[in-house]
């Protein structure tokens, strides 16, 4: 049967003074099942962190156009995306007089095939109905403590360093950049993308039950971040998500 994609890209400035996330499902000029879906979590004080991550937006969608599904590279186009972006926010620090740092993680979507790439500690998440499938491991200090085995996950929730970056997007070092990629595609798959703002308050298995329970992708988006909210306290960090998930078309 015939597979068709329920997608949403949703906000929410939280509890901060100006938000500097952004977050795109861009689909390919030309079509053919081509899209790229994006989020990026600015930092670097008032306008420098809008600044990093609409570079990181504009750069991706560039690059995207340019994109030839039959003769590049997925790994390639993510690859020189967030290093081009890297050096472009690099570069708008001496414009601006501003640090300006982001995240970057960004998902392919071909026909029969997702690929996936990060930098720093925004998420990509791949479930299958309401189980877990892989979720990229965060370039933090923390999490580094949790794949080491001297900390548990639980722990590096309330951690006082885990809001601490190995790496990023403008920084003083080349960005690390993880990859991934998967061929074994089919309806109940579910693909999120995220920042810190909204993962921080749900476990892997929470995230799955919610998005896997939920009528449709906006659904999912609107319950996840009512509840992050509602726990954020008033402290709430800016959100942003991009969920898409894999349906039986009708």
């Amino acid at each position: 049967m015939p597979i068709s994609i329920d997608a949403c890209v949703a906000q929410h400035q939280g509890d901060r003074r100006e938000q500097q996330d952004r977050a795109v499902i861009l689909p390919h000029p030309k079509g053919g099942g081509v899209a790229m879906a994006v989020v990026a979590d600015g930092m670097g004080g008032h306008t420098g962190g809008v600044i990093a991550a609409q570079q990181v937006i504009h750069t991706a969608r560039n690059n995207l156009e340019q994109f030839s599904a039959r003769s590049e590279s997925a790994r390639i186009l993510l690859e020189s995306s967030i290093n081009e972006a890297h050096m472009l926010i690099k570069a708008s620090r001496f414009i601006n007089e501003k640090d300006p740092h982001s995240t970057a993680v960004m998902i392919l979507l071909q026909p029969g095939k997702v690929s996936w790439a990060h930098c720093g500690d925004s998420r990509f998440y791949h479930f299958h109905e309401d189980r877990l499938v892989f979720r990229s491991t965060d370039h933090s200090y923390v999490e580094q403590l949790v794949v080491q085995g001297k900390i548990t996950a639980e722990q590096a929730i309330s951690h006082p360093k885990r809001n601490i970056l190995l790496t990023s997007l403008g920084g003083a070092e080349p960005p690390k950049i993880s990859f991934g990629e998967t061929q074994s595609l089919g309806a109940g798959d579910s693909f999120v993308l995220c920042s810190d703002g909204l993962w921080a308050y749900f476990s892997d298995q929470e995230l799955a039950w919610v998005i896997h329970g939920a009528a449709s992708a906006r659904e999912a988006s609107e319950l996840l971040i009512g509840r992050a909210r509602a726990m954020g306290n008033g402290e709430g960090d800016n959100i942003s998500l991009v969920i898409l998930k894999l349906v039986d078309k009708a």
